[in-house]
């Protein structure tokens, strides 16, 4: 009797994992053709926050625990444990919740007040480490813990997890090329460096000619959540410091301009990254004569109340 509930309980599990697969990815682009025009340029970003969990952390997430149930790693005995600074750990949890799984995240105790009530409320287990170590802090708090217990958690690890590029190499960048076959450059943020990763090498597999750029906060101190200034900060294992064609800095401030301006103007009320990842496509775009830049925006700003209210 007890093998027969394991396997119905397994079939049960892998059932709502087809369910909630079908959430995530296929997001739509937005044509950015108001606060950048140019004849012969055109510029499109991915609208990230209309899939389950509102970000573009969907994705990783769903990647990393698909993988971990079907290898047997993850199931309803163990609790998924992992560092975040917000989106990926609500992502975790609310797919988490979908599958009736337990999560257990690490998240720097300075996280806003919305990111912790969301996860509250998604009902993750919150375990709060030093603002002074930021994620990188939380790591150390993840890793140790997972160390201390095996059996009690499946470490996720999303910045040396091959499933975290791995699922933009199988959605993100095929939605892309998919959509625009005839896209030139593709420009996006590094935090985990999974999403420009994993986008990035398949659409130079797809076509050798796409110019990948890469963008990074300019100081160690920004505002663009879930960013990481790369000289400073424990580099991701994922990584690939050889796939960018170019990197560019973008400063806070030019973000928050850009938020300002991306409500006016293509009536998107986006997040500091989102807003960052748009400045650089633009910066990008500004310089071309003829082209097809694409960006993601990470997500909106419903969980950015403070600085938005800061920024009107």
């Amino acid at each position: 009797m007890y093998l027969e509930h394991l396997i119905q309980t397994d079939l049960d599990l892998l059932a709502r994992l087809r369910r909630v697969g079908g959430q995530i990815g296929n997001t739509p682009l937005h044509h950015v053709g108001r606060l950048f025009s140019k004849k012969g340029v055109q510029i499109y970003a991915k609208k990230e926050w209309e899939q389950l969990s509102g970000s573009v952390k969907a994705r990783a997430a769903f990647g990393i625990i698909r993988a971990a149930i079907q290898s047997g790693e993850l199931h309803r005995g163990k609790t998924l444990l992992d560092a975040t600074s917000g989106n990926t750990g609500i992502a975790y949890a609310a797919i988490a919740r979908e599958l009736g799984l337990r999560v257990a995240l690490c998240l720097p105790e300075n996280a806003s007040q919305e990111r912790k009530d969301i996860l509250q409320t998604l009902g993750a287990e919150i375990i709060f480490t030093s603002r002074f170590e930021g994620t990188d802090g939380a790591q150390d708090v993840a890793r140790a813990l997972a160390q201390a217990h095996p059996d009690r958690y499946f470490y996720a690890d999303q910045y040396k997890n091959t499933h975290n590029w791995q699922a933009h190499y199988h959605t993100t960048a095929l939605e892309i090329y998919e959509a625009l076959p005839h896209v030139t450059h593709f420009v996006a943020g590094l935090g985990t460096t999974g999403t420009f990763v994993g986008t990035g090498r398949r659409l130079r597999e797809l076509n050798p000619d796409i110019r990948l750029v890469a963008l990074q906060p300019d100081s160690a101190l920004h505002g663009m959540e879930g960013w990481k200034h790369l000289e400073t900060a424990v580099v991701p294992g994922i990584y690939d410091a050889a796939l960018a064609d170019a990197f560019l800095e973008i400063d806070t401030a030019e973000a928050y301009e850009i938020i300002k301006s991306a409500r006016q103007h293509e009536g998107l009320l986006l997040s500091p990254s989102s807003a960052a990842n748009l400045a650089g496509a633009i910066r990008i775009a500004e310089k071309l004569e003829q082209g097809t830049v694409v960006t993601v925006l990470p997500d909106n700003a419903d969980k950015y109340g403070e600085i938005i209210k800061r920024i009107f």
